[in-house]
């Protein structure tokens, strides 16, 4: 004689309702934070997008800057090689002599007090490259600053990317019966994806000052 078997839809003594209820709060509560995340991180990554198009553009008007600084900076030392030979075949005609000096740039002025016989030493150099230097340095830091930024926008895509396959996992989970075999794995797969995208939140790198 065979006994009568209770059909699983109603095994509803207490701790069947318990884990019923635990876990559709704990899904409830994953969905709820992968969605706050999803907005979070969506919203940093617009808001990004603005200050790296900025600095981008910062960058490359500093790099034409420095560009046509280097150019004028070499224009002025051809010159300077110029004027100083005339000065020095001029020196015996006081007058002329003292015409090429009043055109030295003032790099070549502070050189030639430095050593008259051998001006174009370093310090005139980098004197000369000072201005086309400085900005090659902002340039290189306004392009550190967009990289920057876009390194930050590639993580909180992958922190969205992470999210909306755990609200997938999630749905699917929420679909089955609480006592579906597969709705544990649907809720671990959801929350390994909520681990991840919240790590991947928090280690996002950090913009420039």
């Amino acid at each position: 004689m065979t006994g009568h078997r209770e059909p699983v839809s109603e095994r509803t003594g207490p701790l069947q309702r318990l884990w019923g209820v635990a876990s559709e709060a704990a899904l409830g509560t994953m969905i709820a934070a992968l969605c706050a995340l999803i907005a979070l991180a969506a919203y940093q990554g617009s808001a990004a997008a603005a200050p790296r198009d900025r600095a981008d553009a910062t960058a490359r008007q500093l790099l034409d800057e420095a560009h046509t600084a280097y150019l004028a900076a070499n224009q002025e030392i051809i010159r300077d090689y110029a004027r100083f030979d005339s000065w020095r075949l001029a020196r015996d005609d006081p007058g002329s002599a003292e015409g090429h000096a009043a055109a030295f740039s003032p790099a070549l002025r502070a050189a030639i007090d430095r050593s008259a016989d051998d001006p174009f030493d370093d310090a005139y150099y980098q004197e000369m490259y000072a201005a086309p230097n400085a900005r090659f340095a902002q340039a290189d830091a306004a392009f550190e600053a967009a990289r920057a930024h876009d390194r930050r926008g590639d993580r909180l895509q992958l922190v969205v990317v992470a999210a909306a396959v755990g609200l997938a996992c999630a749905a699917w989970a929420s679909l089955l019966g609480a006592w579906s075999r597969w709705r544990p794995v649907l809720a671990a797969l959801t929350f390994i994806a909520l681990a991840l995208g919240a790590g991947a939140f928090i280690t996002a790198p950090a913009l420039p000052g």
